[in-house]
Protein backbone atom coordinates (compact mmCIF):
# COMPACT_ATOMS: atom_id res chain seq x y z
CA UNK A 1 0.00 0.00 0.00
CA UNK A 2 1.74 3.48 -1.16
CA UNK A 3 2.05 5.89 1.81
CA UNK A 4 -0.17 8.34 2.09
CA UNK A 5 1.89 11.23 2.53
CA UNK A 6 1.25 15.69 3.65
CA UNK A 7 1.58 18.44 1.54
CA UNK A 8 1.32 22.12 2.94
CA UNK A 9 -1.64 24.24 1.71
CA UNK A 10 -1.70 26.61 -1.01
CA UNK A 11 -3.69 29.75 0.80
CA UNK A 12 -1.64 32.74 0.28
CA UNK A 13 -3.43 35.01 -2.51
CA UNK A 14 -2.17 38.62 -3.67
CA UNK A 15 -3.89 40.52 -0.95
CA UNK A 16 -2.44 37.67 1.71
CA UNK A 17 1.42 38.18 -0.16
CA UNK A 18 1.53 41.71 -0.36
CA UNK A 19 0.66 41.77 3.59
CA UNK A 20 3.46 39.19 4.33
CA UNK A 21 5.78 41.33 2.74
CA UNK A 22 4.82 44.80 4.04
CA UNK A 23 3.51 43.33 6.94
CA UNK A 24 6.70 41.87 7.67
CA UNK A 25 8.51 44.96 6.79
CA UNK A 26 7.08 47.78 8.61
CA UNK A 27 8.24 46.66 12.05
CA UNK A 28 9.84 48.23 14.79
CA UNK A 29 12.60 49.81 12.48
CA UNK A 30 10.64 52.69 10.96
CA UNK A 31 9.33 53.72 14.74
CA UNK A 32 13.09 53.35 16.05
CA UNK A 33 15.51 53.32 13.96
CA UNK A 34 15.87 57.02 12.51
CA UNK A 35 17.20 57.39 15.77
CA UNK A 36 20.35 55.03 14.59
CA UNK A 37 19.80 56.22 10.80
CA UNK A 38 20.73 59.79 11.59
CA UNK A 39 23.21 59.48 14.38
CA UNK A 40 25.43 57.68 11.96
CA UNK A 41 25.14 59.44 8.84
CA UNK A 42 24.99 63.14 10.66
CA UNK A 43 22.19 65.26 8.74
CA UNK A 44 18.75 65.32 8.15
CA UNK A 45 19.32 65.60 4.28
CA UNK A 46 21.89 62.35 4.10
CA UNK A 47 19.34 60.40 6.29
CA UNK A 48 16.78 60.93 4.02
CA UNK A 49 18.77 60.01 0.88
CA UNK A 50 19.69 56.64 3.09
CA UNK A 51 16.30 55.82 3.54
CA UNK A 52 15.22 55.69 -0.25
CA UNK A 53 18.41 53.83 -1.41
CA UNK A 54 17.32 51.25 1.51
CA UNK A 55 14.22 51.61 -0.09
CA UNK A 56 15.48 50.74 -3.62
CA UNK A 57 18.80 48.37 -3.07
CA UNK A 58 15.78 46.33 -1.05
CA UNK A 59 13.54 46.69 -4.58
CA UNK A 60 16.23 45.48 -6.36
CA UNK A 61 17.10 42.81 -4.35
CA UNK A 62 13.47 41.14 -4.04
CA UNK A 63 13.02 41.48 -8.01
CA UNK A 64 16.03 39.55 -8.21
CA UNK A 65 14.57 37.39 -5.59
CA UNK A 66 11.11 37.12 -7.60
CA UNK A 67 13.14 35.37 -10.63
CA UNK A 68 14.95 32.99 -8.43
CA UNK A 69 11.19 32.12 -6.87
CA UNK A 70 9.93 31.73 -10.31
CA UNK A 71 12.93 29.32 -11.92
CA UNK A 72 12.82 27.18 -8.63
CA UNK A 73 9.91 27.26 -7.61
CA UNK A 74 10.12 25.56 -3.64
CA UNK A 75 9.92 26.50 -0.12
CA UNK A 76 12.97 27.70 1.57
CA UNK A 77 14.44 31.09 0.47
CA UNK A 78 18.38 31.97 0.04
CA UNK A 79 18.76 28.30 1.41
CA UNK A 80 17.44 26.22 -1.53
CA UNK A 81 18.70 28.65 -3.95
CA UNK A 82 22.10 28.56 -2.60
CA UNK A 83 21.55 24.16 -2.12
CA UNK A 84 20.46 23.87 -5.92
CA UNK A 85 23.16 26.99 -7.38
CA UNK A 86 26.50 26.34 -5.01
CA UNK A 87 25.85 22.88 -3.67
CA UNK A 88 25.31 21.20 -0.13
CA UNK A 89 28.19 22.56 1.61
CA UNK A 90 27.39 26.51 1.53
CA UNK A 91 23.54 25.64 2.15
CA UNK A 92 24.36 23.69 5.02
CA UNK A 93 26.67 26.69 6.01
CA UNK A 94 23.44 29.02 5.27
CA UNK A 95 21.34 26.81 7.04
CA UNK A 96 23.47 26.22 10.33
CA UNK A 97 24.10 30.30 10.38
CA UNK A 98 20.36 31.02 9.82
CA UNK A 99 18.74 28.37 12.21
CA UNK A 100 21.54 29.49 15.48
CA UNK A 101 21.92 32.80 14.08
CA UNK A 102 20.36 34.97 12.10
CA UNK A 103 16.50 33.90 12.38
CA UNK A 104 16.67 33.46 15.94
CA UNK A 105 18.88 36.96 16.16
CA UNK A 106 16.33 38.52 13.72
CA UNK A 107 12.96 37.68 15.85
CA UNK A 108 14.54 38.24 19.05
CA UNK A 109 15.29 41.76 18.14
CA UNK A 110 11.51 42.45 16.44
CA UNK A 111 10.34 40.95 20.09
CA UNK A 112 13.06 43.13 22.12
CA UNK A 113 11.09 46.49 19.73
CA UNK A 114 7.74 44.91 20.96
CA UNK A 115 8.55 44.71 24.48
CA UNK A 116 10.62 48.43 24.17
CA UNK A 117 7.38 49.47 22.83
CA UNK A 118 4.98 47.83 25.43
CA UNK A 119 7.48 49.65 28.14
CA UNK A 120 4.42 52.40 27.90
CA UNK A 121 2.10 50.01 28.62
CA UNK A 122 3.74 48.75 31.55
CA UNK A 123 4.98 51.81 33.08
CA UNK A 124 2.15 52.87 34.83
CA UNK A 125 2.50 49.86 37.25
CA UNK A 126 6.04 51.18 37.92
CA UNK A 127 5.31 54.74 39.05
CA UNK A 128 6.49 56.45 36.42
CA UNK A 129 10.13 54.49 36.71
CA UNK A 130 11.34 52.57 33.50
CA UNK A 131 10.18 49.22 34.04
CA UNK A 132 13.09 46.34 34.80
CA UNK A 133 14.99 44.51 31.95
CA UNK A 134 13.77 40.88 32.92
CA UNK A 135 10.23 42.56 32.38
CA UNK A 136 11.06 43.99 29.29
CA UNK A 137 12.48 40.60 27.94
CA UNK A 138 9.45 38.57 29.85
CA UNK A 139 6.97 40.57 27.57
CA UNK A 140 9.32 40.08 24.61
CA UNK A 141 9.43 36.30 25.25
CA UNK A 142 5.22 36.11 26.19
CA UNK A 143 4.96 37.63 22.28
CA UNK A 144 7.53 34.83 20.85
CA UNK A 145 5.55 32.30 22.48
CA UNK A 146 2.15 33.50 21.54
CA UNK A 147 3.06 33.63 17.91
CA UNK A 148 4.26 30.38 17.69
CA UNK A 149 1.21 28.75 19.41
CA UNK A 150 -1.08 30.64 16.59
CA UNK A 151 1.42 29.79 13.75
CA UNK A 152 1.57 26.02 14.90
CA UNK A 153 -2.32 26.40 14.79
CA UNK A 154 -3.54 27.73 11.51
CA UNK A 155 -1.78 29.34 8.71
CA UNK A 156 -5.20 30.90 7.80
CA UNK A 157 -5.08 32.35 11.58
CA UNK A 158 -1.58 33.71 10.81
CA UNK A 159 -2.73 35.42 7.59
CA UNK A 160 -5.57 37.31 9.21
CA UNK A 161 -3.53 38.32 11.84
CA UNK A 162 -0.94 39.54 9.53
CA UNK A 163 -3.54 41.51 7.49
CA UNK A 164 -4.50 43.21 10.29
CA UNK A 165 -1.85 44.13 11.52
CA UNK A 166 -0.82 45.72 8.57
CA UNK A 167 -3.60 47.76 8.11
CA UNK A 168 -3.31 49.14 11.75
CA UNK A 169 0.65 50.05 11.19
CA UNK A 170 -0.23 51.54 7.70
CA UNK A 171 -2.73 53.67 9.09
CA UNK A 172 -0.27 54.77 12.10
CA UNK A 173 2.04 55.87 9.13
CA UNK A 174 -0.16 57.86 7.28
CA UNK A 175 -1.35 59.82 10.54
CA UNK A 176 2.29 60.88 10.79
CA UNK A 177 2.55 61.77 7.75
CA UNK A 178 -0.62 63.89 7.82
CA UNK A 179 0.63 65.37 10.69
CA UNK A 180 3.92 66.37 9.21
CA UNK A 181 2.41 68.00 6.77
CA UNK A 182 0.12 69.98 8.98
CA UNK A 183 4.11 71.04 10.91
CA UNK A 184 5.13 71.81 7.13
CA UNK A 185 2.23 74.22 6.42
CA UNK A 186 3.12 75.40 9.96
CA UNK A 187 6.26 76.91 8.75
CA UNK A 188 8.30 74.51 10.91
CA UNK A 189 11.21 73.30 8.08
CA UNK A 190 14.10 74.16 10.19
CA UNK A 191 15.74 70.92 10.08
CA UNK A 192 15.58 71.10 6.00
CA UNK A 193 17.89 74.55 6.06
CA UNK A 194 21.55 73.26 5.15
CA UNK A 195 19.94 69.69 5.59
CA UNK A 196 23.69 67.89 4.34
CA UNK A 197 25.97 69.70 7.01
CA UNK A 198 27.37 67.39 9.40
CA UNK A 199 27.36 64.69 6.95
CA UNK A 200 29.49 61.82 7.63
CA UNK A 201 30.91 60.05 4.83
CA UNK A 202 33.19 57.40 6.34
CA UNK A 203 32.81 53.91 5.18
CA UNK A 204 31.89 52.31 8.91
CA UNK A 205 29.10 55.02 9.27
CA UNK A 206 27.72 54.99 5.95
CA UNK A 207 27.79 51.02 6.28
CA UNK A 208 26.50 50.98 9.94
CA UNK A 209 23.95 53.88 8.62
CA UNK A 210 22.98 51.25 5.88
CA UNK A 211 22.19 48.32 8.68
CA UNK A 212 20.31 50.00 10.46
CA UNK A 213 17.75 51.49 7.91
CA UNK A 214 18.09 48.07 5.69
CA UNK A 215 16.56 46.67 9.14
CA UNK A 216 13.73 48.75 8.65
CA UNK A 217 13.41 46.79 5.15
CA UNK A 218 14.03 43.39 6.34
CA UNK A 219 11.14 40.93 5.15
CA UNK A 220 11.69 41.77 1.48
CA UNK A 221 12.69 38.33 0.49
CA UNK A 222 9.87 36.62 3.44
CA UNK A 223 7.34 35.83 0.23
CA UNK A 224 10.58 33.49 -0.78
CA UNK A 225 10.50 31.26 1.98
CA UNK A 226 6.58 30.06 1.20
CA UNK A 227 6.57 29.79 -2.39
CA UNK A 228 4.99 26.53 -1.72
CA UNK A 229 1.61 28.23 -0.03
CA UNK A 230 1.39 30.80 -2.45
CA UNK A 231 -1.39 30.58 -4.85
CA UNK A 232 -0.11 30.89 -8.70
CA UNK A 233 3.68 32.02 -7.72
CA UNK A 234 4.38 32.85 -10.98
CA UNK A 235 2.62 35.93 -10.96
CA UNK A 236 2.00 36.72 -7.63
CA UNK A 237 5.92 37.18 -6.63
CA UNK A 238 6.44 39.58 -8.55
CA UNK A 239 3.41 41.85 -8.25
CA UNK A 240 3.25 41.17 -4.68
CA UNK A 241 7.45 42.02 -4.58
CA UNK A 242 6.44 45.23 -6.59
CA UNK A 243 3.03 46.91 -4.48
CA UNK A 244 4.92 46.34 -1.26
CA UNK A 245 7.73 47.51 -1.56
CA UNK A 246 7.13 50.31 -3.68
CA UNK A 247 3.80 51.36 -1.06
CA UNK A 248 6.63 50.49 2.38
CA UNK A 249 9.83 53.01 0.55
CA UNK A 250 6.99 55.88 0.07
CA UNK A 251 5.72 55.72 3.14
CA UNK A 252 9.27 55.64 5.24
CA UNK A 253 10.72 58.52 3.44
CA UNK A 254 7.61 60.56 3.98
CA UNK A 255 7.38 59.48 7.79
CA UNK A 256 11.02 60.25 7.90
CA UNK A 257 10.16 63.81 6.58
CA UNK A 258 7.36 64.06 9.12
CA UNK A 259 9.87 62.86 11.97
CA UNK A 260 12.46 65.83 11.15
CA UNK A 261 9.16 68.21 10.61
CA UNK A 262 8.12 67.45 14.40
CA UNK A 263 11.80 67.52 15.81
CA UNK A 264 15.09 69.07 15.43
CA UNK A 265 17.74 66.71 14.44
CA UNK A 266 19.23 66.85 17.96
CA UNK A 267 15.84 65.69 19.52
CA UNK A 268 15.37 62.67 17.03
CA UNK A 269 19.00 61.33 17.83
CA UNK A 270 18.43 61.53 21.61
CA UNK A 271 14.82 59.37 21.40
CA UNK A 272 14.82 55.92 22.36
CA UNK A 273 11.70 55.43 20.49
CA UNK A 274 11.42 57.59 18.12
CA UNK A 275 6.91 57.49 16.85
CA UNK A 276 6.45 57.53 20.45
CA UNK A 277 7.99 61.10 20.92
CA UNK A 278 6.53 62.18 17.80
CA UNK A 279 3.18 60.96 19.31
CA UNK A 280 3.62 63.30 22.25
CA UNK A 281 4.52 66.66 20.62
CA UNK A 282 1.53 66.18 17.89
CA UNK A 283 -0.95 64.32 19.59
CA UNK A 284 -0.43 65.09 23.32
CA UNK A 285 -2.47 63.54 25.32
CA UNK A 286 -2.85 60.90 22.87
CA UNK A 287 0.33 60.20 22.36
CA UNK A 288 -0.08 57.22 23.63
CA UNK A 289 -2.03 56.04 20.89
CA UNK A 290 1.54 55.52 18.60
CA UNK A 291 2.99 53.23 21.37
CA UNK A 292 0.58 51.07 20.60
CA UNK A 293 0.40 51.28 16.78
CA UNK A 294 4.38 50.66 17.15
CA UNK A 295 3.83 47.36 19.57
CA UNK A 296 1.15 46.13 17.00
CA UNK A 297 3.52 47.00 13.99
CA UNK A 298 6.16 44.95 15.78
CA UNK A 299 3.96 42.04 17.00
CA UNK A 300 2.78 41.98 12.90
CA UNK A 301 6.70 41.76 11.87
CA UNK A 302 7.42 39.19 14.46
CA UNK A 303 4.49 37.23 13.20
CA UNK A 304 5.50 37.23 9.68
CA UNK A 305 9.20 36.75 10.60
CA UNK A 306 7.63 33.36 12.26
CA UNK A 307 5.60 32.09 9.88
CA UNK A 308 8.89 32.47 7.03
CA UNK A 309 11.61 31.44 9.74
CA UNK A 310 10.05 28.22 10.15
CA UNK A 311 9.30 27.36 6.89
CA UNK A 312 13.21 27.38 6.16
CA UNK A 313 14.39 25.05 9.21
CA UNK A 314 10.96 22.87 7.71
CA UNK A 315 12.79 22.79 4.03
CA UNK A 316 16.65 22.14 5.18
CA UNK A 317 15.10 19.33 7.50
CA UNK A 318 13.06 17.83 4.01
CA UNK A 319 16.50 18.28 2.12
CA UNK A 320 18.52 16.08 4.87
CA UNK A 321 20.49 19.09 6.51
CA UNK A 322 18.35 19.03 9.80
CA UNK A 323 16.92 16.24 12.02
CA UNK A 324 14.13 14.81 10.26
CA UNK A 325 11.31 15.64 12.61
CA UNK A 326 11.44 19.05 11.34
CA UNK A 327 10.73 18.41 8.17
CA UNK A 328 7.14 17.27 9.48
CA UNK A 329 3.90 19.03 9.86
CA UNK A 330 0.80 18.61 11.61
CA UNK A 331 -1.64 15.33 10.35
CA UNK A 332 -4.80 17.94 11.05
CA UNK A 333 -3.66 21.38 11.10
CA UNK A 334 -0.60 20.91 8.22
CA UNK A 335 1.54 23.51 9.68
CA UNK A 336 5.31 22.56 10.31
CA UNK A 337 4.94 22.67 13.81
CA UNK A 338 8.23 21.11 15.09
CA UNK A 339 10.18 23.66 13.18
CA UNK A 340 8.15 26.07 14.94
CA UNK A 341 8.48 24.95 18.20
CA UNK A 342 12.54 24.34 17.54
CA UNK A 343 13.10 27.81 15.96
CA UNK A 344 11.22 29.17 19.05
CA UNK A 345 13.62 27.93 21.41
CA UNK A 346 16.77 28.92 19.53
CA UNK A 347 15.08 32.17 19.75
CA UNK A 348 14.28 32.55 23.19
CA UNK A 349 17.82 31.44 24.19
CA UNK A 350 19.27 33.91 21.95
CA UNK A 351 16.87 36.63 23.88
CA UNK A 352 18.31 36.60 27.11
CA UNK A 353 21.96 38.07 26.72
CA UNK A 354 20.45 39.68 23.52
CA UNK A 355 20.38 43.98 22.95
CA UNK A 356 18.71 45.43 20.06
CA UNK A 357 21.75 47.41 18.35
CA UNK A 358 24.06 45.07 18.88
CA UNK A 359 21.67 42.20 17.35
CA UNK A 360 20.56 44.48 14.39
CA UNK A 361 24.36 44.74 12.90
CA UNK A 362 25.19 41.25 13.60
CA UNK A 363 22.11 40.19 12.01
CA UNK A 364 22.24 42.54 8.57
CA UNK A 365 25.91 41.73 8.63
CA UNK A 366 25.66 37.80 8.22
CA UNK A 367 22.04 38.00 6.24
CA UNK A 368 24.15 40.39 3.45
CA UNK A 369 26.79 37.78 3.31
CA UNK A 370 24.30 35.32 2.11
CA UNK A 371 21.93 37.89 0.08
CA UNK A 372 25.31 38.15 -1.95
CA UNK A 373 26.38 34.45 -2.46
CA UNK A 374 22.62 33.97 -3.69
CA UNK A 375 22.01 36.51 -6.08
CA UNK A 376 25.64 35.66 -7.65
CA UNK A 377 23.66 32.46 -7.85
CA UNK A 378 20.87 33.83 -10.20
CA UNK A 379 23.92 35.30 -12.27
CA UNK A 380 24.97 31.76 -12.80
CA UNK A 381 21.95 30.53 -13.91
CA UNK A 382 21.09 33.25 -16.13
CA UNK A 383 24.56 33.00 -18.13
CA UNK A 384 24.83 29.07 -17.69
CA UNK A 385 21.24 28.14 -17.85
CA UNK A 386 19.58 30.32 -20.22
CA UNK A 387 16.90 27.76 -21.14
CA UNK A 388 15.70 26.96 -17.68
CA UNK A 389 11.75 28.53 -17.56
CA UNK A 390 11.82 32.27 -15.97
CA UNK A 391 7.98 33.06 -16.20
CA UNK A 392 9.41 36.67 -14.76
CA UNK A 393 12.88 37.81 -15.72
CA UNK A 394 14.68 41.02 -14.69
CA UNK A 395 17.74 42.56 -16.15
CA UNK A 396 21.24 41.12 -15.11
CA UNK A 397 22.59 44.23 -13.97
CA UNK A 398 20.41 44.31 -11.28
CA UNK A 399 21.82 41.27 -9.23
CA UNK A 400 25.08 42.32 -9.96
CA UNK A 401 24.45 45.49 -8.48
CA UNK A 402 22.80 44.00 -5.32
CA UNK A 403 25.73 41.70 -5.19
CA UNK A 404 28.04 44.85 -5.77
CA UNK A 405 26.09 46.46 -2.45
CA UNK A 406 26.28 43.09 -0.66
CA UNK A 407 29.73 43.46 -0.64
CA UNK A 408 30.38 46.67 0.75
CA UNK A 409 27.66 45.93 3.43
CA UNK A 410 30.02 43.13 4.57
CA UNK A 411 33.48 44.64 4.25
CA UNK A 412 32.84 48.90 4.62
CA UNK A 413 32.28 48.30 8.78
CA UNK A 414 35.07 45.89 9.07
CA UNK A 415 37.46 48.00 6.93
CA UNK A 416 37.02 51.12 8.29
CA UNK A 417 36.64 49.99 12.04
CA UNK A 418 37.19 46.13 12.58
CA UNK A 419 35.32 44.76 15.60
CA UNK A 420 36.34 41.25 17.04
CA UNK A 421 32.69 40.75 17.30
CA UNK A 422 32.77 40.19 13.73
CA UNK A 423 35.43 37.82 12.93
CA UNK A 424 33.26 35.95 15.75
CA UNK A 425 30.89 35.91 13.43
CA UNK A 426 32.63 35.19 10.33
CA UNK A 427 34.08 31.62 11.81
CA UNK A 428 30.47 30.95 13.29
CA UNK A 429 29.83 31.42 9.54
CA UNK A 430 32.55 28.86 8.63
CA UNK A 431 31.70 26.41 11.28
CA UNK A 432 29.26 25.04 9.75
CA UNK A 433 31.32 23.66 6.85
CA UNK A 434 32.91 21.45 9.80
CA UNK A 435 29.72 20.82 11.29
CA UNK A 436 28.82 19.36 7.81
CA UNK A 437 31.68 17.03 6.58
CA UNK A 438 31.11 14.52 9.33
CA UNK A 439 27.40 14.33 10.31
CA UNK A 440 25.89 15.56 6.91
CA UNK A 441 28.57 14.08 4.58
CA UNK A 442 29.58 11.27 5.93
CA UNK A 443 26.75 10.66 8.08
CA UNK A 444 28.28 9.71 11.26
CA UNK A 445 25.78 8.76 14.11
CA UNK A 446 22.88 7.96 11.73
CA UNK A 447 20.49 6.55 14.40
CA UNK A 448 21.13 8.74 17.40
CA UNK A 449 17.61 10.66 16.83
CA UNK A 450 15.64 7.54 15.67
CA UNK A 451 14.20 6.69 19.23
CA UNK A 452 13.90 10.76 19.68
CA UNK A 453 11.99 11.39 16.29
CA UNK A 454 9.60 9.01 16.60
CA UNK A 455 8.57 9.66 20.44
CA UNK A 456 8.46 13.53 19.33
CA UNK A 457 6.50 12.38 15.54
CA UNK A 458 3.77 10.52 18.20
CA UNK A 459 3.62 13.25 21.06
CA UNK A 460 3.24 16.02 18.17
CA UNK A 461 0.93 14.52 16.03
CA UNK A 462 3.16 14.91 12.62
CA UNK A 463 4.10 13.31 9.70
CA UNK A 464 6.44 13.72 6.98
CA UNK A 465 5.33 15.79 3.87
CA UNK A 466 6.10 15.78 0.28
CA UNK A 467 6.78 19.27 -1.69
CA UNK A 468 3.55 21.40 -3.12
CA UNK A 469 4.80 22.05 -6.33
Amino acid sequence: MEEKRLKLKQEIGLLGAVSFIAGTMIGSGIFMSPQSVLSNIGSPGASLVIWACCGLLALLGSLSYAELGTVIQESGGEYIYILRTSGPVVAFMLIFSSVFLVRPAGLAGVALSFADFAEYVVAPFYGGCTPPELVVKCVAAGAIMLLALVNCLSVRLTVFIQVFCMVIKVLALVVIILGGVVMLFKGHTGSFENSFQGTNYTMSTLGMALYQGLWSYAGWYNLNYVTEELKRPEANLPRAVLIAISMVTVLYVLVNVSYLTVMTPRELMSSNAVAVTWGNKVLGSWGWIMSVAAALSAFGSLNGSFFSGGRVCFVAAREGHMPDILAMAHVHRLTPSPALIFTTTISLLVLIPGDFQSIVNYFSFTAWFFYGITLSGLIYLKIKKPELPRPYKVPILIPILVVIAAVFLVLAPIIDDPQIEYLYVTLFIFSGALVYVPFIHYKLCPGLLDKLTVFLQLFLEVAPTDKTL
